[in-house]
């Protein structure tokens, strides 16, 4: 039967540590929309070539883009029987064509999970993030640091913040986050869709 998810949640809320936790326990696929906008801007697709102008500066991509990007990706076999979708939706938007999406597919989301944490709490993990120029893995000072400090575990490659990781990107997110994302709480809420988890307590409390 399969289980279908959504991640809500601030920027640093952690949704992407949740998420694949969460889809290792469900054995589903965990299709994160960072991902899937890297995968398009690495092949150079026209949606990627579309997005990557407005993911430097750290605005929301056009919803046209978005939802084409997340439609292929949930149209794989191994999403048949599931998926936790972290990133996506982002606006009211992108939620009524994700729903529109899975009802064309006789299917229907079984619960928005929202990962509730404080701004403050947010702007701290994402100060902490890093990124492999090499590879793509991302650790955190805190949460994930490297075993050497500015090298990757994986590769050896070398350890950057990604132009939208920076303070003032990070306090953009948030604004944009609330302008355009928070409605989605009400949206699921009114669904009868919505679960709210602690996001402030440890990783393994939080997944419990």
């Amino acid at each position: 039967m399969g289980c279908r998810v959504v991640l809500l949640g601030l920027p640093g809320a952690g949704k992407g540590t949740q998420a694949e936790q969460l889809a290792a326990a469900l054995h589903v696929p965990h299709v994160a929309s960072g991902d899937l906008f890297r995968e398009h801007l690495d092949k150079r697709t026209a949606l990627g070539c579309q997005a990557q102008a407005y993911i430097e500066r750290g605005d929301l991509v056009p919803d046209e883009v978005t939802t084409g990007m997340v439609a292929e990706r949930l149209a794989r076999p191994d999403c048949a029987g599931g998926f936790v979708l972290d990133g996506f939706p982002r606006t009211l938007a992108q939620a009524v064509a994700l729903e529109q999406l899975l009802a064309s597919a006789g299917i229907a989301l079984d619960v928005a999970l929202l990962i509730r944490v404080s701004e403050q709490v947010a702007l701290a993990r994402l100060a902490g993030r890093w990124t492999c120029r090499r590879c793509g893995a991302i650790y955190h000072t805190l949460f994930s640091p490297p075993r050497q400090a500015d090298a990757c575990d994986a590769c050896g490659g070398e350890l950057y913040q990604r132009p939208d990781e920076t303070p003032e990107a990070h306090h953009h997110r948030l604004q944009v986050y609330q302008e355009q994302t928070r409605p989605l709480v009400d949206y699921y809420r009114q669904a009868g869709l919505l679960t709210e988890v602690d996001g402030e307590q440890s990783i393994d409390d939080v997944q419990a």
